[in-house]
């Protein structure tokens, strides 16, 4: 009896561990796999539903959203009426939100109206607010979710080396680390990093290309171009990068590097600085004063001093309000939030060294906002009011109220069926096959700080190029070259140079090319057909039916 119960216990116990093996490589199957948490991701992800086809989203993030419920809440729209389909039912979801009194919790509604800043926007019979707090960007898309019933596993990360099972030019499955399995039909990479385009195969740039790689005039190195004010040129007073003035064997200061900035109109590897969008309360019962992290340093912020001392007072220009006695505070100036030159191997760091990019990143600009508000040595005037200010109690709550995702602006970028460059943008070059339309400001933040020939400190890299008009984006620009995959769209690390992806990269953008990426995926599946082989003709109908506006033609009534 005792040798038949042994028996029993140790074949229970067999089976339960067979059990929990099975449960960690169980594989999962459905007509469309999306990887990431984007809004891209989720748009997609909706779109799909709404064809009637089976779709799972895999994504790294627990929080879905990206940057639009990440802190970016004053939102980058460009020209609105361009902002169809899905992208615009989303910030119609904005606005009814904020129509209920319950919405008001820290401030009343016509308060916020009248502020002159961030007034909602409101488009004909289609009414939308662009400006939004990040939990309630994310209560939207968590609706979404709910609403059309899409499965979502979470905390789920790209197997890189050995995680896509690709045959004959398709992408058969993607395994995650946990050992889960998802096959597909067709994938769409909606991550900021473009993981899944890279361990497919898929051929992309890191960096900026050269000038005469396209025939452009704003790629690459961009010395003694100063456009936004956020570089030195600004300050009357230029300044020194040495610890002892004129005294170069005293070393440099922090966060000036020591390498040449190259020619101009040159490429190089370097990428658009990252940072997160904080948001801050001035509102006493809803603020929590700034932490001090672990690891601060003042001497960090050496160069915010002698920038101060110099006379700049602009420390407060890009507070901008969002409801409730909130912000979406980003860069601004010469010295901010931006982490210059501090990326540059994140899009293809592995997941452990990603991870201390953003710690180290935490670290500055936690470590700015304290010593802006404690140190002795900023001015009087702006430590009193940087004191009202502190994180919003009721964002971010299981992250210590700071941003679940850090402002990825720029990572890999794929070379695809066509590349979008700045002639496409500014209208140089006729754009095929559209999809969908951008907007905003040529774009982008600086890449580096450092030594001018003339022994001062300078920022490089920072554009803003105003355009003509909005601007046609290529189906071309989300589908990989057919000989490298035909299974696969790529809709927020698309097919464009450096510069163009400065106004490519915006949210509202992403979510308009998801929505179209995931629109061609239903075609391919109906006709059994490579991406690359999707009649245009009938996208088009398709994307037309559906609100998206591909020309100015198309573009939503004021």
């Amino acid at each position: 009896m005792k040798l038949l119960l042994t028996t029993f216990l140790l074949t229970a116990i067999l089976l339960t561990s067979c059990k929990s093996i099975n449960n960690s490589t169980e594989n999962y199957t459905g007509d469309v796999i999306i990887y990431g948490g984007t809004s891209a991701a989720v748009i997609a992800a909706v779109e799909v539903a709404q064809t009637g086809k089976s779709v799972i989203m895999v994504s790294p993030d627990k929080h879905l959203g990206g940057l639009t419920s990440g802190g970016l809440g004053f939102t980058d729209t460009g020209r609105k009426e361009v902002i169809g389909g899905l992208a615009r039912d989303f910030y119609h979801r904005i606005y009814n939100h904020y129509q209920t009194n319950d919405a008001w919790k820290w401030m009343e509604k016509d308060e916020y109206g009248n502020t002159g800043q961030g007034t909602p926007a409101i488009d004909g019979d289609m009414r939308t607010m662009w400006i939004f707090e990040p939990h309630v960007a994310e209560q939207v898309f968590e609706n979404y979710i709910e609403e059309f019933g899409i499965t979502v596993f979470r905390d789920e990360w790209l197997d890189r080396k050995n995680g896509v099972d690709k045959s004959n030019g398709k992408i058969k499955s993607i395994t995650t680390l946990s050992g889960k399995t998802y096959e597909g039909k067709i994938f769409l990479d909606a991550t900021y990093e473009g993981d899944l385009m890279a361990a497919a195969g898929v051929s992309y740039h890191v960096g900026r290309e050269g000038n005469d790689k396209y025939d452009e005039n704003w790629n690459g190195v961009q010395t003694g171009v100063f456009q936004h004010g956020h570089n030195f040129s600004v300050l009357d007073t230029p300044i020194d990068p040495y610890w002892v003035s004129d005294d170069p064997s005293s070393g440099l200061l922090p966060r000036i590097s020591n390498n040449p900035p190259g020619k101009k109109g040159e490429g190089d590897h370097r990428i658009q600085a990252y940072c997160f969008r904080t948001c801050m309360t001035n509102h006493p019962e809803n603020r929590i004063p700034f932490p001090k992290p672990e690891g601060y340093d003042s001497t960090q912020y050496e160069l915010l001093v002698r920038i101060f001392d110099a006379g700049w007072r602009e420390w407060f220009q890009k507070f901008d309000a969002i409801p409730n006695r909130k912000t979406d505070t980003n860069n601004h100036g010469p010295f901010s939030s931006d982490n210059i030159g501090m990326n540059y191997d994140y899009p293809e760091a592995s997941y452990g060294r990603r991870k201390e990019i953003i710690k180290e990143h935490e670290t500055y600009q936690k470590g700015l906002l304290w010593f802006v508000a404690n140190d002795p040595r900023v001015p009087e005037e702006i430590q009193t009011e940087m004191q009202k200010w502190g994180l919003a109690k009721d964002e971010f709550t299981d992250n210590g109220n700071w941003p679940h995702q850090i402002y990825v602006r720029e990572a890999r970028r794929m070379i695809g069926e066509f590349v979008m460059t700045e002639n496409e943008l500014m209208k140089r070059t006729p754009t095929p096959r559209s999809i969908g339309m951008g907007s905003y400001t040529i774009d982008s933040h600086n890449v580096q700080r450092y030594v001018t020939e003339d022994g001062h400190v300078q920022n490089e890299g920072d554009i803003g190029v105003g355009l003509p008009g909005p601007y046609e984006i290529a189906y071309g620009s989300i589908v990989p070259q057919k000989e490298e995959c035909r299974n696969l769209l790529v809709p927020v690390c698309a097919s464009a140079s450096h510069i163009a992806f400065g106004s490519i990269r915006m949210e509202p953008v992403f979510m308009i090319l998801g929505q179209s990426a995931a629109a061609a995926a239903s075609i391919a599946i109906d006709e059994n057909i490579a991406l690359q082989d999707v009649d245009y003709e009938k996208l088009k109908s398709l994307l037309l039916e559906k609100g998206q506006v591909l020309t100015m033609e198309d573009a939503v009534g004021e």
